[in-house]
Order: structure tokens, then C-alpha cells, then sequence
């Protein structure tokens, strides 16, 4: 398939499958267009949650329209990570109007377009997704059909073996073994259901002229398999990473040694690029910046030591030393998805208390806390800047660098509050600081 026709030129795409194996032909394309059109820095840009490609491209395309007026002289090339991840349908969409974007189809009710994610990220289940659709349609009162669903929701998500996904689950590691988030599967799933509907109900409420509402465990079940899936998007996002696009960065400075590569992720795709770094063969050091929008993965994850647990750290501790400049990370505190929802789903076995004392609160973030949030943590030496300072310094040449750009990141409703709100000229001027791109 010809990559699309695109405002910036020159453009490849780079596709991988759900364990990380490229499109052969795509990324030779990359290899030897790199060389054939001199390009000096190739941008590369990988999307969070979505579902299909023509999503993906519209995206890129508006986040790159602003680059070549901010560095007309610089010799840029621009690739895009396509990688099989999903979107509910009553997600906002990056580069859509609020208005054209899915509104919710009346929650707890799994819709038409979220259906056929499901069955195209999972494939094989039909019968689970049927099962699923049926109870949130339906509604039974019995607790033990919230124990049902969740059963279903679990056996929906878990990895099909063989396959290596399995390995790309944790964020932190405790004495060499990998630890996994507590799954929100490992007690009741009623009380996961119950909870969540507190959470969606609260932060409802706190923008709604209509005030409180009496939870529904139905929209906590909806909200369960929301979270189940993008845990499992989390798992592929780290496999596609480090056993995929690490390894053709490598293989590019090999073909092209010269070219300089700045990574961009935004949500799980901050993840893939994260992971990259961990994929890239020995001795490589041609990515000279990573841009990190809205990362949906602990703030913890670049830490050598734990603050609640000297003996874990971060499943990539030491990996911004991987990047030959800086690691920017942006942060906004209107990101809702990843301010309430993301730390609640992340601790949701091994805490009994009530979203609106935990989810909602600053202990619990800051344990369980995603990158987006409230930057990289736990980093010795990390640098702090508003957008606004961030743009007018100039940025470490090297080590992690927070950047709170919630001036710009702030438009959005429930549940996901500002979590896709990341088309800004200035963000991408922040992605040319980092890289030094003139």
C-alpha cells in the first residue's frame, strides 16, 4: 500500500504487527529514502489508542503541518508509526473537532464502532465480544454477573501464547524479576466495577451543573473493559517498541549513519518509544531526542530506585542515557484519563479504599501515577520547565526534562479530560528545541 499524500514532504510510514515484526517493504523504503532525498533529521511520530490508519495519518499530518515554517532551512524527513492498537468510540479523536468526534452512545452500551475495535484488536473472540455486549446491554442487577463480565473481560484480553507480549507488561521491576501493576482482575470484580463507577461518577460531577449522581456498576463495567484493553495495549505497545522500532533504528544507522532521529509518542505511543531505546542495538547513538505527549505509563518507569520501594525500580531505568540529547516529557494536570482513571485502574487490586478518597486524591496518584500527569519522578537531575520557559531556553543537552504544558493541554470533557488535546504549533517547536533541529 503507497503511503498517503501528506502536507510535509518526505513522508514514510513504518508498520508493525501486535509482537513487533515490521512491514518489510515500508521500512526498506525508509532505509534507502532517507539517503536518496538527504534528509539530515527524520522526525518519528508514534500515535496512542486508535483504530485504524487513515485515523493515524490525519493525525501526523496535522501534528508535522507546522515544521517546515518553524525550521525552513533544516532537512527534515517525517515517519509514522502505524501499530495495531484501539480506541472506544466515545474517545475524542486528536485531530477532530469536539463536535465531529463519536459522543457517547449512552453508557454502559458498547457500541457498533467499539465492537468491531474489539474484534479487530482481539481476533478470534467474537463469542467474548458478543458475550461482553450482551451483559452491558442487558444489565442483570446480580452481583454475580459483575463477576461474570469481568471473567469475560479477562479472558478477552490475555495474551495469546506463543507470543512475547507477555514481557512488556510491568513498569517497574524488584530485584531483577518484572512486576506487573496489581491487575485489576486479582479480587472481586463487582467491587472493580463499583469502584470505577464511583471514580466516573465523581469526576463527573465536579464539571457538571447537575452535580451528583447515584453510581452505576454497569458504567464501571464499561469502564473495566476500557481499562482491560488498554492494558493490553500497554503490553503491545512496549513489544512493538523495543522488538520493533528499536530494531529498525538500528538498522537505519547502519544504512544511514548520518541521519539524526528524534522520537515523538503520544499516550501508549510515548510507551513505544519509550521501549524503543531498550530495543536499539549496542553503541547506537543516533536518536538525539525523544518527545514524550501525554505518556501513558508510570512516571516511575525511568527510575533507578522507588520512592515507596528502595529494592524496584523502573522497567527502563537508565534508558534515557540510550538518547544522545534529551528526553522531553509533557505533562498536563487537565489530563483526566491518566490523572484519575489511569492510577485507579493501576492499584485497583491492592486497595480497598473509595475512588473518591484515593482515585480522586494525591496519594494515590503519586504511587500510581502515569507520566503524563506529573512528568518523569524518582529521576535524579531532572529539569523542570512551563511550556512557555521551555521554549525560550535551551534545553539540556542530555537526562530527563519535564515540561507542564497544561497552558496548551486543556481542552477536553469525561472521561479522558485533555488526553488528546496535542495539536499545537507549540508542541511541535518543543519536539525542534529538543532535537536541536534548525
Amino acid at each position: 500500500m503507497a503511503d498517503p499524500a501528506m502536507s510535509v514532504t518526505p513522508y514514510w510510514e513504518l508498520a508493525f504487527d501486535a509482537d513487533g515484526d515490521p512491514d518489510g517493504r515500508r521500512r526498506d523504503r525508509l532505509l534507502a529514502g532517507v539517503t536518496e532525498r538527504g534528509v539530515r533529521d527524520l522526525i518519528v511520530f508514534a500515535h496512542g489508542w486508535n483504530n485504524d490508519r487513515s485515523g493515524a495519518t490525519r493525525l501526523y499530518d496535522r501534528f508535522f503541518a507546522p515544521v517546515p515554517r518553524l525550521a525552513p532551512a533544516a532537512r527534515i524527513g517525517y515517519a509514522g508509526v502505524l501499530w495495531p492498537a484501539m480506541r472506544f468510540a466515545d474517545e475524542p479523536i486528536p485531530d477532530f473537532p469536539r463536535a465531529v468526534a463519536a459522543d457517547p452512545p449512552g453508557r454502559p452500551v458498547l457500541d457498533k464502532d467499539t465492537r468491531h475495535a474489539l474484534l479487530e484488536t482481539f481476533p478470534g473472540r467474537a463469542i467474548l465480544v458478543d458475550q461482553i455486549a450482551r451483559l452491558l446491554e442487558q444489565q442483570p442487577p446480580q452481583e454475580a454477573e459483575l463477576e461474570e463480565f469481568g471473567r469475560l473481560v479477562r479472558t478477552l484480553v490475555e495474551v495469546v501464547a506463543p507470543g512475547p507480549q507477555a514481557l512488556f507488561a510491568a513498569d517497574t521491576v524488584a530485584e531483577g524479576v518484572p512486576q506487573s501493576e496489581p491487575g485489576m482482575f486479582a479480587g472481586s470484580s463487582a467491587a472493580a466495577c463499583e469502584e470505577f463507577a464511583r471514580a466516573l461518577t465523581e469526576f463527573e460531577a465536579s464539571g457538571s451543573p447537575q452535580g451528583f449522581r447515584f453510581p452505576n456498576p454497569w458504567d464501571g463495567a464499561h469502564e473495566l473493559l476500557r481499562q482491560a484493553t488498554y492494558y493490553a495495549m500497554k503490553r503491545r505497545a512496549g513489544t512493538v517498541g523495543e522488538r520493533g522500532l528499536g530494531r529498525v533504528v538500528g538498522q537505519l544507522a547502519e544504512a544511514a549513519p548520518g541521519v539524526r532521529v528524534h522520537l515523538v509518542g503520544h499516550s501508549f505511543g510515548a510507551r513505544l518509544v519509550s521501549f524503543a531505546l531498550r530495543g536499539l542495538p549496542e553503541g547506537v547513538r543516533t536518536v538525539k531526542s525523544v518527545t514524550l505527549l501525554q505518556g501513558a505509563f508510570s512516571h516511575y518507569a525511568f527510575a533507578a530506585r522507588l520512592p515507596h520501594d528502595a529494592r524496584a525500580g523502573g522497567v527502563l531505568q537508565g534508558q534515557q542515557n540510550r538518547v544522545d540529547g534529551p528526553l522531553v516529557c509533557c505533562h498536563s494536570r487537565h489530563d483526566a484519563a491518566l490523572g484519575t482513571m489511569y492510577p485507579l485502574a493501576s492499584r485497583m487490586a491492592g486497595d480497598s479504599r473509595s475512588a473518591a478518597q484515593s482515585a480522586l486524591g494525591r496519594a494515590l496518584g503519586a504511587k500510581w501515577g502515569a507520566m503524563g500527569h506529573d512528568g518523569v519522578q524518582a529521576v535524579p537531575g531532572t529539569r523542570a520547565y512551563t511550556l512557555a520557559e521551555a521554549l525560550k531556553a535551551r534545553l539540556p543537552a542530555s537526562g530527563c526534562v519535564n515540561v507542564d504544558a497544561a497552558a496548551v493541554v486543556r481542552r477536553g470533557g469525561p472521561p479522558a479530560g485533555a488526553h488528546s488535546d496535542i495539536l499545537h504549533a507549540e508542541l511541535a517547536r518543543l519536539v525542534l528545541a529538543a532535537g536541536r533541529v534548525r
